[in-house]
C-alpha cells in the first residue's frame, strides 16, 4: 500500500509564490483565482474593517495572501479573504513571518462561483474548530452574509440588515446594501 507524504506548513511557505495554494491536514489544496466580484468584496471588508480596527486601536487586518496554520501534524494552514487578530494576540514582529500558528479572531469567507457547498462548509467548521469567534461568510450570488460563531447557529444577513462585529470587534457596523452596492 502506497503511502502519501504530507506536507508541512514550513514546506508551503517556501513554495514560489505564483500560485495559491492552502494546506488541509498535510494535503496541498490549489486555489483557483478569483474573480473581480470576490476580490471587490474582499477589497471593501479589508478597507472597512482595517480603518475600524486602527481606529479604535484593536489589532490587525489581513487579506488573502496571509496564511494562518490552525492545526500542527498534520499541519492545517488556510488563507482566508480577510482576517482579524486582536492586538493583544499577536505576536511581536519578530515572530511574525511565515503563518501565524493562530485562529484569527475574525475570518471572512466570500464565496466564488467555483466553490462546491460542501468544502465552503468543511472549510468553516476547521475555522470554528480551531477557535475562530466570528466568522463572516459572504455571498455575492444572494447578496447575504452568513455570521457564523461556535455557541450559536449562522445568522444570515440581507439588505436591509446591518452586519456587526459582535464581541470580536464591538462597536462595528456595515449596512449590508453598501457592501453589494
Amino acid at each position: 500500500m502506497a503511502t502519501t507524504k504530507l506536507m508541512t506548513a514550513a514546506e508551503l511557505y517556501e513554495l514560489p509564490n505564483t500560485e495559491r495554494f492552502e494546506l488541509i491536514r498535510g494535503e496541498l489544496v490549489e486555489m483557483a483565482p478569483t474573480g473581480f466580484d470576490h476580490s471587490d468584496i474582499a477589497a471593501e471588508l479589508i478597507s472597512r474593517v482595517r480603518m475600524f480596527a486602527r481606529e479604535h486601536g484593536l489589532g490587525r487586518v489581513t487579506g488573502e495572501g496571509a496564511g494562518y496554520r490552525l492545526e500542527a501534524d498534520p499541519d492545517v494552514v488556510l488563507a482566508p479573504d480577510v482576517a482579524f487578530v486582536r492586538a493583544d494576540r499577536l505576536p511581536p514582529r519578530e515572530d511574525r513571518r511565515g503563518y501565524l500558528p493562530l485562529a484569527p479572531d475574525l475570518v471572512v469567507e466570500v464565496i466564488s462561483p467555483s466553490d462546491r457547498a460542501g468544502q465552503v462548509l468543511a472549510k468553516v467548521n476547521l475555522y470554528l474548530t480551531a477557535g475562530v469567534p466570528l466568522l463572516w461568510l459572504v455571498d455575492p450570488e444572494q447578496q447575504t452574509v452568513a455570521a457564523f460563531t461556535p455557541d450559536r447557529p449562522a445568522r444570515v444577513y440581507s439588505a436591509p440588515d446591518t452586519l456587526t462585529g459582535a464581541d470580536v470587534l464591538p462597536g462595528f457596523e456595515l449596512p449590508i446594501r453598501e457592501l453589494f452596492s
